[in-house]
């Protein structure tokens, strides 16, 4: 009887022992194991992702001439949509130019763009963030931001050679300075997790008490303010929904819809500064 209740507890023992073993490590030992852990990781996981494209690539093999004929038309209507819209982007940048010159402004710095794919996802109660594939090999450095189609994902977090933790923009860690469009007042933004059915949100803090909701079709849409030289100005955040009353009762809080596709991203771009006198 008494074996039989020492094996009951031995499981318990041993985790008990690890984790006083690992409280007093030294942070340096950690780090390392940590590190070797994530880096003898990393392989299997970007691995699992190539075969997932590799899956892909056979499946659309196995589509038929005219299924893969009406995506080439969809494709040629979107090329042709995102050439006006390269067009009008250069215009637009050599408008800002001149007014910078015009008005003697500091130029805005410049960024490239490193394309990514995603390689794993972790949207628990605690975190929210995913893996891409890339890493310090490919020059991404830590806190650049994280961007999509669809405006704002997150910033880099961690850096390892071949692969980045991106934390996403649902993070309650990730914090950061936002307008609404068209009002520049300064107005602070933090994640706030998923809801039911995976739906990112958000929470803006400290907005005017002069902002409200007249349309709830049409919120208000809040973007980077570019102060703290992390994010640049004007890139989406999300829909101001549901204003109520702040804690000072001098400002509101109001939640935030974020993009819907923060869930189920394949490929994102990290914005790198390009250094000045560098190409």
């Amino acid at each position: 009887m008494a074996k039989k209740r020492f094996f009951s507890i031995k499981p318990f023992a041993v985790l008990f022992g690890v984790a006083v073993f690992w409280i007093f490590v030294p942070v340096a030992v950690k780090t390392t194991l940590q590190s070797a852990f994530y880096e003898f990781q990393a392989p299997m996981n970007a691995g699992a992702s190539y075969v997932r494209e590799l899956q892909n690539f056979w499946a659309a093999r196995l589509k038929s001439k005219s299924e893969l004929y009406e995506a080439g038309k969809d494709l040629a209507h979107l090329n042709s949509a995102y050439q006006l819209e390269v067009l009008e982007n250069q215009s637009l940048k050599q408008e800002v130019v001149r007014l910078e010159a015009l008005l003697g402004l500091p130029a805005r710095p410049e960024y490239k763009y490193e394309i990514a794919r995603v390689v794993t996802r972790d949207f628990n109660s605690w975190w929210q963030h995913f893996e891409i594939r890339k890493g310090s090999r490919h020059g991404i450095p830590v806190g650049a931001p994280v961007v999509f189609s669809g405006g704002v994902v997150g910033r880099i977090r961690e850096v390892h050679e071949y692969t980045s933790t991106v934390e996403l923009l649902s993070n309650s860690h990730l914090r950061m300075a936002v307008v609404i469009e068209g009002d520049n007042r300064p107005m602070s933004f933090r994640g706030a997790g998923f809801k039911i059915f995976r739906s990112p949100i958000g929470l803006a803090e400290y907005v005017p008490n002069d902002i409200s909701i007249s349309d709830p079709s049409n919120p208000p849409r809040i973007v980077t303010s570019g102060m703290g030289g992390i994010f640049p100005a004007g890139l989406h955040i999300g829909y101001l929904q549901r204003l109520r009353p702040g804690a000072s009762g001098m400002f509101q809080d109001c939640d935030v819809r974020l993009e819907e596709r923060l869930s189920n991203l394949t490929e994102v771009a990290v914005l790198i500064t390009i250094k000045e006198g560098m190409e």
